[in-house]
C-alpha cells in the first residue's frame, strides 16, 4: 500500500473518499503555523507535521480499511485510556520521534503536543502518563517509520531544524524569569493551534472540501462580518439612540460621560483595565464601545464577554444582536458538552473554536478552557490571544482560584496580546497578596487602569436606593414572617441564598398575588420566559394598570446584571457584594420620585456554609464595626473584599504547583496538565448536564415550534395578552401553562418522551453531529446542571441518553420550579448556581 490514509468518509452515493495522510500532515502544519503566528510558529509546524506519524503503521492502515469498515470514522479518537477495543495507538510515534531527535527539553515539549492531540494533555508522571507512553512507544515508532519508507513519499517532513527551534525558544523566553511557572501556558497555546488545525482540516475533508478555508467559505462554520463593520453598526446604533433618548435626565447625562470615558480609554496602549460603574450606568454598551475601538486601534481579532451566570448571557447577547445584528454573536455556554467517554469523532469536531468576532460565554467556559486538558476545550485557546476580554461582574471570580486565574490573565496580557477589562459595580480585590513574612502568595493584577475618572463621585451621583440594614440585635424571621411583610407591598423582588429558600418563601406568599419564581433549577429558556413576564408585569405596574400585587422570588442568579427595575427589593443577609448587586435591581432607571427601598433581613435559615457563609459573616462584622454607614461607596467594597480574601486561600487546590515545570535529567519537562485540569473546576466537578424538554409559551401557540429568544417572548406577551384584562392575565397564563391546573404537580409519565422540536433536534444529532452542530447551540438554552446525588433521587427512566447527551423526561420538569429536586443536601457553595 502506498496510498496511506489519514481519514475516510462515505458520500451520499455510498462512495468512499480517502484523506491522504501526507497531505493531511502538510495542511495541519500550515494551519498550525498560521494560528501560532509570532508565538512559536516553528514549533507549531513540526507538531503538525509529526502529529499523525503513527498512522503510517501498517496495523493502523489495516484497521481503518477493514471490510466492516472503511466506516471506522472514530479512528480519529485516541484509545490510550479510553478502553475502546481494537484501536491502534498512533499519536505517540511522532512524540517519540521528536524526543529521539531533539534536545530533551525541546523534544519533550513537542511530545506533549503530539501525544495529546487526541487523548488530551497528559501528566508527566503516574497512570497513563506521557512518560509511560514514551517508554512504550519504540515499536509504534519503528512501525511508523517503516510505513513511511513503504509509502515512498518525501521524508522532508521528518527533518527537524533544531537550531531554528532553539533560536525561536531563545527569542520567546530569553528574558523570562518565571519560565517554570509560565511555560504551561505556552504549551497549551501551541496545543490549541495543533488541535484546532487538525480538527478543521479533518472537518473540511468530512464535509467534502479540500481545505479548511474552502469549508469556511461554504458556511461549514459561520462567516461573520469584520470588526470594522461591527464598529460602524455600533456607531450608527448609538447615534440613533442619542436622538431618541432624553439627554437632559441626570442618568442619561452620566451615561454619556461614562461612554466618553470608555471611548477615550480605548486609545490607551494598556492591557489591564477596570470599569467600575454602578448598576444602571450603561456599562454593557459602554464596554462594547471600548472593546470595538480598542480592538481596531491595536489590531485585536475579537471581543470576548465572559459572564458569571447563564441567566444574563441571553440578555447580553440579545443587547449585542440588537446593536450589531443577528449574524454576529456566538453564544457558548459551559453546561452542554458531551462527556469525554461519550465523545465521537464527529461531535468532537463540532466543538466550538471561537472563530468569531464577538463571543458571549460563561466564566466557567472561559477560565476552565484556559486550564483544560481535553482537546475539545483547548482548541479555542489560540483564538483568545490578541482579543479584548470583558470580564462582566468580575467580583464573581472565585477566591479559591484567584492566584491561577490572575497569573493566567497577567501572562496573557503581557505576552499574548489580550486586553482585559474588569467590569462591575463592585470591584474585587485582585492585587498582590503577601504572607506574614512578606513573601508573595499571589502576584495578582497590578497597574490596572481604572477607566472611570472618579468612581467614588460617580457612585454618589448614581445612588438611587436607600439600603436598610438590620440592627445587630434584630431577631431572625421565619419565612412566613418574611412573606407576610412582603405581602404588604404591591411590587417586590426578594432574593434569597438557596433554591430551597426560594421555594419555601414562594409557597408562603398569599395566593391572591402574582407570584413568579427564578432559580437555577430552571433552564435558560425557562428563566428568559419568566424574566420577560416580570418585565411585562413591571411595565404595567409602572403604568398604574396592574391591580394585583407582583411578588418575585429569586436566588442569587438575578443579581448579576439582569435588567429589571423594582421599587422595593428585599435581600436575605449575605455578602456585601451580593447585597449591592441585588440593590441594582431597585429603582434601576431612577424614575421613582425618591430613593428605592432595599431591605436586608435575617432569615431563620441563613447562608449555607463555605464562602457564602463567610461573606454573610463579614457583612455582619462590618456592620458592627461601623463600616456600612455608606455601603455603596467603592472604598467599602475594597474593605469587604480585603476581609473576604483573608478568610480563604487564593489557590486552594494548588493548581499553580501542579502546572509549575520541574526539570531534571530523568524528567526533562514534568507538568501535571490533567491533574490541574481536574482540580480547576469553578463549580462542583460532579455536576451533570441535563437537557430538559421545557415548552415555552410561544411554542404552545405555534404549529411549528422553534427556538425562542427573549425578545420573541416579550413580543409574545405583547401580542397574546395585549387585549386581555389585567385581572385575567394570570388565569390566561395558567391556562397556557397548565391544561389541567388541578393536576399541575402530578407528573408521572408512562414512558420516556420528548416534545417537538426536541425529537427533531436529537434526530439531527444522531444522524450527523458534525453537519448539524448548530443543534448544540440551540440545546444550550434548554440545559441545566444537576448533581449526581440529585440524579439518584429521580425514578428509574427519568433520565435517558440521546446522541451522547443526558435528557430529562418531560414529566420530571416542573413548569414553575424547574427540575423538582430538594437542595437541602446540595454542596452548600453550589446551592445558588
Amino acid at each position: 500500500m502506498t496510498n496511506f490514509i489519514a481519514h475516510v468518509r462515505k458520500d451520499t452515493k455510498e462512495n468512499w473518499h480517502i484523506h491522504a495522510l501526507q497531505e493531511h500532515l502538510k495542511k495541519v502544519a500550515e494551519l498550525a503555523v498560521r494560528f501560532a503566528g509570532r508565538h512559536g510558529s516553528l514549533f507549531a509546524e513540526y507538531a503538525g507535521l509529526l502529529h499523525d506519524l503513527g498512522k503510517f503503521q501498517q496495523a493502523f492502515q489495516e484497521y481503518i480499511c477493514k471490510a466492516s469498515g472503511f466506516e471506522k470514522v472514530n479512528a480519529h479518537l485516541e484509545d490510550v485510556e479510553s478502553g475502546r477495543p481494537n484501536k491502534i495507538p498512533h499519536s505517540t510515534a511522532g512524540a517519540k520521534y521528536a524526543v529521539n531527535q531533539l534536545d530533551p527539553l525541546l523534544g519533550h515539549l513537542l511530545a506533549y503536543l503530539i501525544a495529546g492531540h487526541h487523548a488530551g494533555l497528559a501528566d508527566w508522571h503516574d497512570k497513563g502518563s506521557l512518560k509511560d507512553r514514551l517508554q512504550k512507544a519504540d515499536d509504534e515508532l519503528t512501525s511508523a517509520l517503516a510505513g513511511v519508507q513503504q509509502a515512498q513519499v518525501s521524508t522532508d517532513f521528518l527533518q527537524i531544524d533544531e537550531n531554528g527551534l532553539i533560536e525561536q525558544w531563545s527569542r520567546l523566553f530569553a528574558n523570562n524569569e518565571n519560565i517554570a511557572e509560565e511555560l504551561h501556558i505556552w504549551i497549551r497555546f501551541l496545543f490549541s493551534c495543533l488541535v484546532d488545525a487538525d480538527f478543521l482540516d479533518t472537518e473540511a475533508f468530512m464535509c467534502g472540501f479540500a481545505h479548511a478555508d474552502e469549508a469556511k467559505k461554504a458556511g461549514v462554520r459561520p462567516n461573520f462580518p469584520s470588526l470594522q463593520e461591527l464598529n460602524q453598526r455600533y456607531e450608527n446604533h448609538m447615534q440613533d439612540l442619542a436622538t431618541k433618548s432624553d439627554k437632559n435626565t441626570p442618568l442619561n447625562q452620566e451615561r454619556q460621560i461614562i461612554l466618553k470615558q470608555c471611548l477615550d480609554a480605548a486609545e490607551l496602549d494598556k492591557s489591564l483595565f477596570s470599569l467600575t460603574v454602578p448598576t444602571g450606568g450603561g456599562k454593557t454598551l459602554a464596554s462594547l464601545g471600548f472593546a470595538l475601538k480598542h480592538a481596531l486601534k491595536f489590531n485585536k481579532k475579537r471581543i470576548i464577554y465572559a459572564i458569571p451566570f447563564t441567566s444574563i448571557i441571553e440578555q447580553n447577547a440579545t443587547v449585542f444582536r440588537n446593536v450589531l445584528g443577528t449574524d454576529v454573536v456566538l453564544e457558548h455556554h459551559s453546561n452542554l458538552e458531551v462527556s469525554e467517554d461519550k465523545e465521537t469523532a464527529k461531535n468532537r469536531l463540532a466543538a466550538e473554536n471561537w472563530d468569531a468576532p464577538l463571543i458571549v460565554t460563561t466564566n466557567v467556559q472561559f477560565f476552565e478552557s484556559l486550564f483544560a486538558a481535553r482537546t475539545s476545550r483547548c482548541r479555542k485557546i489560540h483564538n483568545i490571544a490578541d482579543s479584548v476580554v470583558i470580564l462582566d461582574e468580575s467580583q464573581q471570580i472565585p477566591r479559591d482560584f484567584q492566584k491561577p486565574i490572575t497569573d493566567m490573565m497577567r501572562v496573557l496580557a503581557k505576552d499574548y496580546g489580550v486586553t482585559f477589562v474588569l467590569c462591575t459595580a463592585t470591584q474585587p480585590e485582585l492585587g498582590k497578596e503577601v504572607d506574614a513574612f512578606g513573601r508573595a502568595d499571589m502576584m495578582g493584577l497590578n497597574d490596572v487602569c481604572e477607566i472611570i475618572h472618579n468612581k467614588t463621585e460617580l457612585a454618589k451621583k448614581l445612588q438611587r436606593v436607600q439600603i436598610h440594614l438590620p440592627k445587630a440585635d434584630t431577631t431572625k424571621q421565619t419565612w412566613q414572617q418574611v412573606a407576610d411583610e412582603i405581602a404588604q407591598y404591591p411590587c417586590v423582588l426578594v432574593v434569597v441564598n438557596t433554591r430551597r429558600h426560594a421555594r419555601l418563601l414562594f409557597e408562603a406568599l398569599p395566593s391572591d398575588g402574582i407570584r413568579l419564581h427564578l432559580s437555577a433549577n430552571m433552564c435558560a429558556a425557562h428563566r428568559a420566559e419568566v424574566i420577560a413576564l416580570i418585565r411585562r408585569y413591571l411595565y404595567e405596574h409602572h403604568q398604574g394598570r396592574l391591580k394585583r400585587p407582583l411578588w418575585v422570588v429569586s436566588t442569587q442568579l438575578i443579581e448579576a446584571g439582569v435588567d429589571v427595575d423594582f421599587p422595593v427589593v428585599y435581600r436575605a443577609m449575605a455578602g456585601l457584594d451580593s447585597i449591592i448587586q441585588t440593590a441594582g435591581r431597585c429603582n434601576r432607571e431612577g424614575k421613582l420620585p425618591g430613593l428605592g427601598k432595599v431591605v436586608v433581613f435575617r432569615a431563620e435559615q441563613g447562608a449555607p456554609s463555605g464562602s457564602l457563609k463567610q461573606g454573610q459573616d463579614i457583612t455582619e462584622e462590618m456592620l458592627v464595626a461601623g463600616w456600612l454607614n455608606d455601603p455603596l461607596l467603592p472604598e467599602t467594597f475594597s474593605e469587604y473584599f480585603r476581609r473576604f480574601r483573608a478568610k480563604g486561600e487564593v489557590d486552594k487546590y494548588k493548581v499553580t504547583h501542579d502546572l509549575t515545570m520541574e526539570s531534571s535529567k530523568e524528567n526533562p519537562l514534568a507538568i501535571k496538565f490533567r491533574t490541574a485540569a481536574e482540580k480547576f473546576r469553578l463549580i462542583d466537578n460532579k455536576g451533570v448536564a441535563l437537557v430538559v424538554p421545557f415548552i415555552p409559551l410561544v411554542w404552545q401557540q405555534e404549529e411549528s415550534p422553534k427556538i425562542v429568544q427573549s425578545t420573541q417572548l416579550e413580543g409574545f406577551f405583547e401580542q397574546h395578552l395585549a387585549d386581555v384584562a389585567i385581572d385575567d392575565w394570570q388565569k390566561t397564563l395558567d391556562d397556557l401553562r397548565y391544561p389541567n391546573p388541578q393536576n399541575q404537580d402530578a407528573f408521572q409519565p408512562e414512558r420516556p418522551s420528548l416534545p417537538e422540536p426536541f425529537e427533531t433536534w436529537f434526530a439531527y444529532l444522531q444522524s450527523d453531529p458534525l453537519k448539524h452542530k448548530w443543534v448544540y447551540r440551540k440545546l444550550q438554552r434548554y440545559t441545566i446542571t444537576v448533581y449526581e446525588h440529585e440524579l439518584a433521587k429521580l425514578p428509574k427512566g427519568a433520565v435517558f441518553e440521546r446522541a451522547g447527551l443526558l435528557v430529562l423526561d418531560t414529566g420530571y420538569y416542573h413548569q414553575l420550579f424547574g427540575v423538582d429536586v430538594d437542595d437541602m443536601v446540595l454542596p452548600p457553595e453550589q446551592s445558588v448556581l
